[in-house]
């Protein structure tokens, strides 16, 4: 496929965060670009207003005519989530389009390039947010293509006038063994998606395949006890290549001083909160050290990092009323979340709003959800997000609730966490999740601001 011959481009699934950027980057290049999502949501809308017409029907007369005949022209991508009955899937099949992968139009797009890639199974969205961010701010300069929509630039894919590309190597679907990354990070290898690999020790083996695309001569940068060899390990709280000490919260922020073979950078004030983002930081600073970037200009960026949307994002934060929503939806992002929580604020209760994604997921992992969600002073549990699975027989919400140990619980409707913000006015709650949770913001930040 030449790119440079695209005028057309089709997204089947456009609604994804990896999807929209890539709707994003072609519209960026003047090219027409359509799409079909299942649901109208946020971010569907505002590619609407960017100017990419999207149907939410699966209906094949919802297609424009100049998609229809498979051209040099035309690029149709899809996402392994799309369902494989999809009508709009099928008519671009029946007319013999190639259909791509979203992944490999981003290998396509990212193999001329010097290309940072970040993986995980956890972390590798804020990592690579912040690692593009550090290298816009300073000057150097990247395009990017973010699994998340960056609080700074208001966006999942930015645009350089370098050679420098950062990219979020997704592991679902082995997505990322398209990539060819001159330096790699990998951010964590906890079992996930255990309905595509079957056990952990398949997901290894894909990570060590990502991490075998190094270029000659590339760098792999590895979380400090992971399975996988590196020329640089690196930990947020013990000693490694590179790593974080003197960790510690000054009015509510974060602050620690870094360390690798080329000495100390001290007191970075770090832009957003929490202990695991402290060690994102490290990876980010380590590969600008790489590039060249001066430590000043590593730390001017890193305490104006704003974040990425839904990822330890403040909602309010005013006396008498924090309101927190992340996208954790794993139980070691749970337990990395509510533990800085935790750290930050020791003495208020904690209300945590969780909606758990997946059956498969929840089955799989339910004593770690337990464990985790007892943390909680209160804990509203709301019912699974199937996304694209089918209910489970004795996979519940209620089954969950029995395990969790906290010492007030409840399975809760949307309405009934409304209700209780409305007459309880917590001083500390959060969202948690990766569902639909995510509608419940705006009504209860309007709730919360005026409590």
């Amino acid at each position: 496929m030449n790119l440079d011959a695209i005028k057309q481009v089709y997204l089947i699934g456009i609604g994804g965060i990896g999807m929209s950027g890539l709707a994003r980057y072609f519209k960026h290049l003047g090219c027409e670009v359509n799409g079909y999502d299942r649901t109208e949501t946020e971010l569907t809308k505002t590619l609407v207003n960017e100017g990419i017409a999207i149907s939410y029907q699966d209906d094949v007369n919802t297609i424009d005519a100049i998609f229809h005949a498979p051209t040099a022209e035309t690029l149709v991508i899809f996402t392994p989530a799309i369902p494989k009955d999809s009508k709009i899937k099928a008519f671009f099949e029946s007319q013999g389009h190639i259909l791509y992968k979203r992944s490999q139009v981003l290998g396509i797009i990212s193999e001329s390039r010097f290309t940072v890639a970040v993986a995980g199974t956890h972390g590798k969205t804020t990592t690579s947010t912040m690692v593009a961010h550090v290298l816009k701010d300073s000057g150097y300069d990247c395009s990017a293509f973010l699994g998340g929509i960056s609080s700074n630039y208001g966006t999942n894919v930015l645009y350089g006038n370098n050679n420098t590309v950062v990219v979020e190597a997704d592991e679902f679907d082995r997505s990322f063994l398209t990539l060819h990354p001159n330096i790699a990070i990998v951010t964590s290898s906890d079992a996930d998606h255990l309905d595509i690999y079957g056990d952990r020790s398949h997901l290894l083996e894909s990570f060590q395949l990502f991490l075998d695309k190094v270029v000659e001569g590339g760098t792999r940068i590895i979380k400090k006890g992971l399975e996988f060899k590196g020329q640089i390990s690196y930990s947020g709280h013990e000693i490694a290549d590179a790593y974080a000490s003197n960790v510690h919260v000054r009015d509510g922020e974060f602050f620690f001083d870094y360390q690798d073979t080329n000495g100390r950078i001290e007191d970075i004030h770090l832009g957003i909160p929490g202990i695991h983002n402290v060690e994102n930081a490290v990876a980010a600073i380590a590969v600008a050290r790489l590039l060249g970037i001066a430590d000043e200009a590593i730390k001017k960026a890193l305490t104006t990092f704003k974040g990425v949307k839904r990822r330890f994002e403040y909602i309010v934060r005013r006396p008498g009323a924090v309101y927190i929503d992340d996208y954790a939806h794993h139980p070691e992002e749970l337990r990395a979340f509510l533990t800085s929580m935790r750290k930050l604020y020791p003495t208020k209760k904690l209300n945590v709003v969780f909606q758990p994604h997946l059956f498969t997921r929840t089955r799989d992992f339910v004593d770690g959800f337990a464990e985790v969600l007892s943390m909680a002073d209160n804990l509203l549990l709301m019912e699974i997000y199937p996304a694209r699975e089918l209910p489970i027989e004795g996979i519940n919400s209620s089954w969950l609730l029995d395990k969790i140990t906290a010492a007030e619980k409840q399975i809760v409707t949307p309405e009934e966490v409304l209700e209780f913000a409305r007459n309880d006015k917590p001083e500390l709650i959060v969202t948690v999740g990766a569902g639909d949770i995510d509608k419940l913001v705006k009504p209860l930040q309007a709730i919360l601001e005026h409590a």
